[in-house]
């Protein structure tokens, strides 16, 4: 079978340590070109990797007959332009999260898939893990009952990626931690809830910590940083969620917060059961002939989701499974992020459509 010639657009730590080995593993893929507006950080993957061609202008890479698939690991901002204009270049295209930096570029992209009959898949890793497939079946096969309300997130101590660069400059990132962390969590959540329609949200934003430069987590080398660089997005943020079947989910976010430890969070509650995902941690809360009980499943510890989101974008592109993810719950997500930075700002619940 002739593998899939992937062009890469952005080579930064993401690429590298999250994209790069899944396509250097997967035996059905092949990385030929890669490109960044960092020609020399491009040629140093492409020759630690045998990569043969390297470009600085994603117009270049795209407008090539031989490649497949483009890898879109850009700053947020130039998601949605690299993705549409790979699209319609023909390109199947799996870009990094989150999806765009505001709904009308989101929307552009998932217009763009449609129009072109190709496979756009978004970076949601976090459906992947044994964990998140097992708490969506349980779901599924009704073991929860009604689910009704939950809570998630992501909050760091003090981890904040790239200070002074494009993480924690709003015009090149859309956001701070809730569109950089938030998006991860608040996707999970919903997922497993059966995807139900968002269709009021309310929130608040804060930033406490742009002066503060000590680090605890390891997240905190993502980006380059910039001394006296832009620090104009939030470090922590939270939210409200209301959806069309009566659920509610709350959300927090945070890049720098005063907490006991970094964790990543998801909470819901059904009508049967109850459960509580944090970090790894996997927690059932239910009733056994009358009797409250406290279950902890055996799901494998795998982080490998980056992977196993890659390897079934391979198998979407060559036909052997539906897509897990579609370009419409992206555009969902996008919206809410965008209405918890509305309401902040006005004070007010914002609808969406």
């Amino acid at each position: 079978m002739k593998k899939l010639r992937i062009g890469v657009v952005g080579t930064g730590n993401i690429f590298r340590f999250a994209h790069l080995p899944a396509w250097l593993e997967n035996p059905e893929t092949e990385i030929v070109a890669v490109c960044d507006a960092n020609r020399a950080g491009a040629q140093k993957v492409a020759d630690e990797y045998g990569i043969p061609d390297v470009y600085e202008d994603y117009r270049e890479l795209i407008a090539r007959d031989d490649i497949d698939v483009v890898n879109v690991c850009t700053p947020n901002v130039y998601h949605s332009e690299v993705s549409v204009a790979a699209l319609r270049a023909g390109k199947h295209v799996m870009c990094e999260k989150p999806d765009a930096i505001n709904p009308d570029e989101a929307g552009k992209m998932a217009e763009a898939a449609k129009a072109s009959g190709k496979v756009l898949m978004v970076m949601r890793n976090n459906r992947y893990r044994p964990v998140s497939r097992f708490l969506k079946s349980y779901v599924e096969n009704g073991h929860m009952g009604e689910v009704y309300a939950g809570r998630c997130g992501w909050v760091r101590r003090r981890g904040i990626p790239g200070k002074g660069g494009w993480f924690t400059t709003k015009a090149l990132s859309g956001g701070g931690p809730l569109i950089d962390l938030g998006v991860h969590m608040i996707d999970l959540a919903i997922w497993i809830m059966g995807n139900p329609k968002p269709v009021a949200v309310s929130g608040s934003v804060y930033t406490k910590f742009a002066h503060d430069d000590k680090s605890d987590s390891e997240h905190s080398a993502f980006g380059s940083k910039q001394a006296n660089g832009t620090f104009d997005v939030e470090d922590l943020a939270t939210g409200y969620i209301r959806f069309e079947n009566g659920a509610t989910l709350q959300v927090e976010c945070s890049w720098a917060s005063n907490i006991g430890e970094e964790s990543r969070f998801v909470e819901l509650r059904g009508t049967k059961a109850g459960f509580s995902l944090v970090n790894d941690d996997l927690k059932l809360f239910t009733e056994i002939e009358g009797t409250l009980c406290d279950v902890i499943p055996h799901v494998p510890r795998d982080s490998g989701g980056h992977k196993n989101n890659i390897y079934h974008f391979v198998d979407v592109v060559r036909g052997r499974a539906e897509p897990i993810f579609v370009p419409q719950q992206g555009v969902d997500v996008i919206k809410i992020l965008s209405a918890i930075y509305e309401s902040a700002q006005t004070g007010r619940e914002v609808r969406l459509d």
